[in-house]
């Protein structure tokens, strides 16, 4: 009675954990072709082929192919957010340490098939599409620039650091540290661990040093 009863929950209607295996397999197929061709010449046939749905399915699910890329982007964001409970666990004291670490995280975030992919659509579509570079730097790059404006602030209070606007020096840092590495990595041309180390060890230090209490 068992074995039935399992066979025919197979043959039958998709689990929500299948059906949502499902859509999330469409969205990467569909990221992956907007990749490769560009917005203009992928097609919904084409996604619909790559995952083996038919293009009645896709459209129950988005209007037009428009809304699919957006949908596709937004999921490509969603997994670069890095969760408060993470940003909070870099924060130990040690000023110099919890920048790099936020620093390390971040490239090392746009270093993974998730993040080359996201970089490289914005790079090549946010022309089309604007509001996809605005929610990535909302959504994914603004909470770690508040994090890093909020240890610097704790910083200032604890004297370890002249006042300073935080929300500019932190995005001056998160663009110094990151926003280099991001080019280079998408173009292909990634630095080593040892190089990146150093690079990212110079820009702590030449931040905290432009920060650091002067003497009267």
């Amino acid at each position: 009675m068992q074995a039935t009863s399992t066979t025919r929950r197979g043959a039958g209607r998709p689990t929500r954990e299948q059906a949502e295996a499902r859509h999330e397999e469409l969205l990467d197929a569909a990221l992956d072709l907007f990749l490769e061709h560009g917005f203009e010449l992928t097609t919904i046939e084409m996604v619909a082929t790559r995952v083996s749905m038919t293009r009645r399915t896709v459209y129950a699910r988005y209007a037009d192919k428009a809304a699919l890329f957006r949908a596709a982007v937004q999921r490509a964001i969603e997994r670069q957010i890095v969760p408060q409970d993470v940003l909070a666990g870099f924060d130990k004291g040690d000023l110099a340490r919890t920048l790099e670490s936020v620093a390390r995280l971040r490239i090392g975030q746009v270093m993974t098939p998730n993040g080359l992919r996201l970089q490289r659509i914005i790079n090549t579509e946010s022309y089309r599409f604007p509001e996809i570079f605005t929610a990535n730097l909302e959504q994914s790059a603004k909470p770690v620039m508040d994090f890093v404006a909020g240890v610097l602030d704790r910083a200032t209070d604890a004297g370890q650091i002249s006042p300073t606007d935080s929300g500019f020096a932190a995005s001056a840092f998160m663009s110094m540290v990151v926003g280099g590495q991001v080019r280079a990595i998408v173009s292909g041309r990634a630095a080593t661990q040892a190089e990146l180390d150093r690079k990212v060890n110079f820009t702590v230090r030449l931040l905290l040093d432009g920060l650091r209490p002067r003497g009267d």
